[in-house]
């Protein structure tokens, strides 16, 4: 079976990974994969500029999907692997120049604790009294899709949406609440409202049942009948050199002549052995391909074999972003609020949509006395931010941190030792409302062509460890329908 992979992200580097290790075992496989960049690795990128790891893209990975650290153990990575230090974690909203802490008890949008919610400045008194009112919310089923402001605001109002949901959906998906989809992005909301009509409730109530069972694995564990459970996981997971890391040891694993980095696949083709691609002036044939690209470059391809689909992949919308990285050093700043960083509401008008500071969120990785600002810029709703030239966003970014932290502690005296600027146009698909009614469709059309696969963040989650999921289980899927049945008497 020859296998082309179209996209060297860190999606088709999984599927690609998988390949191999089975082409190793001795599976009848071969692959190709082609990445029209001169690199491999998509928005994974780092460099090390002094001791100092700094991350062109994501950072890290979420540590409870399990995809993530299983495929750098595989890789030999594992005494890589950095937790989050969130025994430090503190994150505040940017109010009007002011940095306003979250609420203790917060779970994730839903306030938990009376006392804290009552004594924050992050909300008037008139969305106080909402989110105390939003307890006796009766059970809502529902059958459509919403956004996600329409079901924050419907419970804690606009204020909420404003000042808590947009930032912190902004900060993952580069997106904006009022277009992305509720039974998409917050699907475990979405089951408490039916069941519970108040989101405090259910917050509460499966807080509970996670605290019970927490306590009967410790009574197992008291009678021997079960392991110790690991204290509490962090957050975030990285590498020691940077994500960077997980590009190369992967990439090492590969047959080199089985890599096409500069490569453009310029149009794809359904026959009935096979595919058909056109790289420059010349086709090449195999019997599967797994499409590893942004949905839109997918629909592209695929527009001449199926152009509903093609059609369908090319609507899902994709946000960009940039980031600036600002080396400092500390003797030369003031002292930082403590914490990972903040984030800013869209209300507030500014460039940043967040800032992260990256010599406290992981140990080992920035050399004492270096402080690390890392800045997140455009997203949905200012991409044109992406046109700018390097100095414009760089003066940019230091004046909004000397505006919201302060002069005394960056102003624009305090030279910067190292600055790095990155663009990801189309980098990150949105989830809109209407999204799984979307997959539902795509997958049922892609079942129609035999041998195609689609992986990336696009379908089914949008962090590393769903992109290499999706990789795997693409590959794993070819592998699985071309090995012959056993024979049963």
């Amino acid at each position: 079976m020859r296998v082309a992979i179209i996209g060297g992200g860190i999606a088709g580097l999984a599927a690609a990974y998988e390949l191999e290790k089975a082409r190793a075992a001795g599976t009848d496989v071969e692959y190709t994969l082609f990445e029209s960049r001169d690199r491999l690795g998509g928005s994974l990128a780092s460099e090390t500029i002094n001791g100092i790891v700094l991350e062109r893209g994501p950072d890290s990975f979420l540590s409870e999907k399990p995809a993530g650290a299983e495929l750098c153990r595989e890789l030999g990575l594992a005494d890589q692997l950095v937790p989050s230090n969130d025994a430090n974690r503190k994150t505040y909203i940017v109010v009007k120049n002011r940095l306003v802490p979250l609420p203790d008890g917060l779970m994730f949008l839903i306030p938990t604790k009376l006392i804290p919610t009552a004594l924050t400045t992050l909300f008037s008194p008139t969305t106080k009294i909402k989110m105390a009112l939003e307890l006796l919310h009766p059970p809502r089923p529902s059958d459509q899709d919403e956004s996600v402001a329409a079901l924050v605001e419907r419970h804690f109002g606009r204020e909420a949406v404003d000042r808590l949901a947009d930032p912190l959906l902004s900060g993952i998906y580069g997106g904006d609440a009022t277009q992305l989809s509720a039974r998409t992005v917050l699907p475990k909301l979405v089951e408490m409202e039916t069941q519970y009509g108040s989101l405090t409730r259910g917050m509460l109530a499966a807080h509970k049942q996670m605290r019970a069972k927490m306590a009967a694995m410790r009574a197992a564990d008291g009678n021997g009948s079960a392991p110790r459970p690991a204290g509490p996981r962090s957050i975030f997971t990285t590498l020691k050199g940077g994500m960077q890391q997980l590009v190369d040891a992967i990439e090492k694993k590969l047959q080199s002549e089985s890599v096409r980095k500069s490569t453009a696949v310029d149009s794809l083709e359904r026959y009935e052995s096979g595919w058909r691609l056109r790289v420059g002036d010349r086709g090449e044939f195999y019997d599967a391909v797994i499409l590893a690209s942004q949905a839109w470059v997918a629909g592209k391809l695929l527009a001449a074999t199926d152009a509903a689909l093609g059609d369908e992949l090319t609507g899902i919308p994709y946000s960009s972003s940039v980031t600036v990285n600002l080396v400092f050093d500390e003797s030369q700043i003031g002292q930082l609020p403590d914490g990972f960083g903040f984030l800013v509401p869209a209300v507030e008008g500014r460039a940043m949509l967040a800032c992260t500071f990256v010599h406290r969120k992981f140990a080992g990785r920035t050399p004492t006395g270096k402080a690390v600002l890392r800045a997140f810029l455009g997203g949905a709703k200012n991409e044109s931010l992406l046109d700018q030239p390097d100095d414009v966003l760089i003066a940019t970014v230091r004046r909004e941190l000397s505006e919201i932290l302060g002069a005394r502690i960056v102003g624009p005296h305090i030279p910067a030792e190292a600055t790095q600027v990155s663009r990801w146009p189309r980098a990150m698909a949105q989830y809109a409302v209407g999204h799984q009614e979307r997959m539902k469709r795509v997958k049922a059309r892609a079942a129609e062509l035999p041998g195609l696969r689609l992986a990336g963040n696009a379908y089914d989650g949008i962090g590393i460890p769903d992109c290499i999921r999706t990789g795997r289980n693409a590959a794993r899927e070819l592998i699985a329908e071309k090995q012959p049945v056993a024979a049963t008497n």
